[in-house]
């Protein structure tokens, strides 16, 4: 067998093994839609830890943040830094959302909202705001599946066939086995990239430049920009403080508020569970110290790679590893993109269903659960043609859907401690700040200071809801209450 076809044969081992996973995994919940969304309320520690931490790294982490690396420097550790901040409020939101969910059957996100605010235009406009930030981060997913496995079986598999591969995969075990799947293929898979990450991380250097010191001396020596914050921007100029701040700001307000990392919450099966993940979050960010060191151990090179998002499979096909080795990293950086995936596909069928068309059409638990199966096909064939568009940076990308996310959080906010909050507060400030956010997005070269659109849907956001909220009357005290005191 030639070199190409040992790792092909053990791309499709991995895969083989992790749909086994996925399939078993789901045979423990129930048939009914609290087991195929929310796990029937019984995910542990372990599963908990990974589910979140594997959810957060994906292929933007594995694969745009050594691109980052490569070619922005410094401008990559906002990624370190925000992975850190963003799980804090948990500690506090968490156990207040999951007893919300235990004490009213809540499954979603937006039911938590619409329960404190009813609005079923509320309901849609948070369904489609949802589904319009997850199709880009499923797009890098996918994108990022297919990168690995073009380059490493030499084009054999071109892109187009290794994202539709992979996430066959990964449909076929979220379809049939719902958030159960997700939580234990991110366990086996969050190990896996891990290991993977540390080998590569610390040897590339090494075989390089004889040592992680070695390789940052010199590139200090030569291109010290790099090295110094807040990095380069995508042109090459020094990337200004205004962009990098509101960067990690956006980012890490967007991290508490993803709504698959959210609806997790409703999965714990204490809240004690909850406060321990958010205390050993933090150590899944070790994750990120080997996968910039790849990223460094290119910046030297005389070659270059066609995209930055390429420069780990440029480096691992360089480095003569046995074809053994190089099929190990596939499948580690396949863990990266499919542990995030599975999650947001999963995510997006069952906010479809429970927020975008329950709401106004009642259906049977047998028919909400054929419909969030359908709906998953359509959100992943939408990210998989997208994913065939190359005009992008990964980290770009999912810096993009933040801006959305953002605007998620004064909402919840309101929902879980003011009880001067109301309806009309907040669905009229989800929408101006969404509509900035948005505003920014398409015209950048208007923002100002560089600043990143999501902070600056957050500066019109929150005035329009504490306005508009104290304008109109306040809502019912004993219902409020139901919220308030959990």
């Amino acid at each position: 067998m030639d070199r190409f076809g040992l790792i092909t044969v053990i791309i499709l081992a991995y895969l083989a093994v992790t749909l086994g996973v996925g399939l078993v995994a789901g045979r423990r919940a129930s048939r009914s839609v609290q087991g195929y969304v929310a796990g029937d309320r019984d995910f542990g520690l372990l599963v908990m830890y990974f589910i979140t931490g594997a959810t957060v790294f994906s292929a933007f982490a594995f694969l745009g943040g050594p691109g980052w690396a490569y070619s922005r420097g410094a401008a990559a550790f906002y990624i370190l830094t925000y992975g850190v901040l963003g799980m804090a409020p948990w500690y506090a939101m968490g156990p207040r959302v999951a007893a919300l969910g235990r004490r009213f059957g809540f499954v979603t996100q937006a039911q938590l909202l619409v329960g404190r605010f009813p609005s079923r235009a509320l309901s849609l406009l948070l369904a489609v705001l949802t589904l319009a930030a997850f199709v880009p981060y499923v797009t890098i997913q996918m994108r990022g599946a297919g990168i690995v496995i073009e380059a490493v079986t030499g084009g054999t598999i071109p892109l187009w066939a290794g994202a539709a591969l992979a996430y066959g995969i990964v449909m076929v075990y979220v379809l049939a086995s719902g958030v159960s799947a997700v939580g234990w293929t991110n366990t086996f898979q969050g190990v896996f990239m891990l290991a993977i990450a540390w080998v590569l991380g610390i040897y590339l250097p090494y075989r390089m430049y004889g040592g992680v010191g070695p390789m940052f001396e010199q590139i200090l020596a030569q291109r010290p920009k790099l090295l110094s914050l807040p990095g380069l921007d995508g042109s090459g100029n020094s990337w200004n403080w205004g962009a990098y701040s509101t960067a990690i700001l956006a980012s890490a307000i967007g991290v508490t508020m993803w709504p698959h990392l959210f609806m997790k919450a409703y999965t714990a099966r204490s809240d004690k569970i909850i406060r321990r993940t958010v205390i050993l979050f933090p150590t899944f960010q070790l994750f990120l110290i080997p996968v910039f060191l790849i990223g460094f151990a290119g910046v030297l090179l005389p070659e270059s790679p066609d995209q930055a998002d390429f420069i780990l499979p440029f480096l691992i096909l360089r480095s003569e590893l046995p074809a053994l080795v190089v099929g190990l990293f596939c499948a580690g950086a396949l863990s990266a993109s499919m542990s995030t995936g599975d999650a947001l596909l999963h995510a997006a069928g069952s906010v479809a269903v429970e927020d975008g068309v329950q709401p106004f059409m009642q259906l049977s638990d047998r028919a909400q659960r054929n419909l969030m199966r359908v709906l998953v096909l359509v959100v992943g064939g939408l990210a998989y043609l997208s994913a065939l568009y190359e005009g992008f940076s990964l980290v770009d990308l999912l810096l993009a859907s933040y801006g959305i996310i953002c605007q998620f959080m004064p909402s919840m906010v309101a929902a879980l401690y003011w009880r001067r909050a109301t309806t009309a507060g907040v669905l009229s400030g989800l929408l101006a700040g969404s509509a900035v956010s948005v505003f920014f997005f398409l015209f950048p070269e208007l923002k100002p200071l560089g600043m990143h659109e999501g902070i600056l849907g957050l500066v019109v956001h929150l005035p329009v809801l504490i306005g508009v909220s104290l304008a109109g009357s306040p809502q019912d005290r004993e219902h409020v209450d139901g919220y308030l005191r959990v």
